[in-house]
């Protein structure tokens, strides 16, 4: 069966380990998902008994979540991680779902994002730092819940100023240099910044979000190697100075 053309307008489905992420992300991890489409199917997993997800109770007709309901029946079993994963199988079969996000720092989902992106859909992890990697690089681009939330806090502050704790290290000045010697330059040494950006997301666990920065150019902006030049037609591009 084909899958359905949403046209303009994916439609994206978030499913949300609420054991294993925090509810004060939901904000900014739906703005993240805006970037794939409408996230039309929103659903969160757990036991709603625990006094632990009393904050995601007080949330979820507010966003329009819809919770699902998962009994601790046995002791070391997770049956809220398998009904993800077959919900997220029902809804990859239905092909009226065009990405998907997984609100979770659980290992276990690594096969569900894998098999989703078999099928060429994108799948946005978001979770803890402390996420292990398998996960991250089984995502086609994995967030940091606990930065988007930083970051957030910080374009409200400052009298609504947005302000950055962006941090530039040796690991993503390599990787950015990478990029841009990956991506085409023209006679001046110039590169497309949305083609350096496509080519550092290779790495599914690079975002500029994830190092405190709130858009890829505010990154190259503030890295001491490069430099950006905003041409007529608006986009950006950047290049390797040393």
């Amino acid at each position: 069966m084909a899958r359905e053309n949403h046209g303009d307008n994916p439609n994206i489905a978030l499913l949300i380990d609420s054991d294993n992420a925090s509810h004060q992300g939901i904000d900014p991890v739906l703005t993240a998902l805006a970037e794939l489409g409408t996230v039309n199917i929103r659903r969160a997993y757990g036991n709603w008994r625990k006094q632990s997800l009393k904050g995601w109770v007080d949330i979820l007709h507010k966003y329009g979540i819809e919770p699902q309901q998962q009994f601790d029946l046995t002791r070391g079993k997770n049956a809220t991680d398998m009904k993800i994963t077959i919900d997220a199988m029902d809804l990859l079969y239905s092909r009226r779902v065009d990405g998907f996000g997984i609100m979770s720092s659980d290992s276990d989902f690594m096969p569900v994002a894998m098999r989703i992106r078999q099928d060429g859909l994108p799948v946005y992890g978001f979770g803890a730092a402390k996420t292990p990697d398998g996960f991250k690089q089984a995502c086609t681009r994995f967030i940091d819940v606990d930065a988007l939330i930083k970051a957030e806090k910080a374009q409200h502050s400052d009298n609504g100023k947005s302000s950055s704790d962006g941090v530039i290290d040796d690991e993503l000045i390599a990787l950015l240099a990478d990029a841009y010697t990956a991506s085409k330059r023209d006679d001046r040494g110039y590169a497309s910044l949305s083609a350096v950006g496509q080519r550092a997301g290779n790495r599914s666990s690079f975002d500029a979000r994830n190092y405190g920065f709130s858009t890829l150019s505010e990154m190259f902006e503030a890295a001491p190697n490069f430099t950006t030049e905003r041409r007529d037609n608006g986009q950006i591009f950047v290049k390797r100075v040393r």
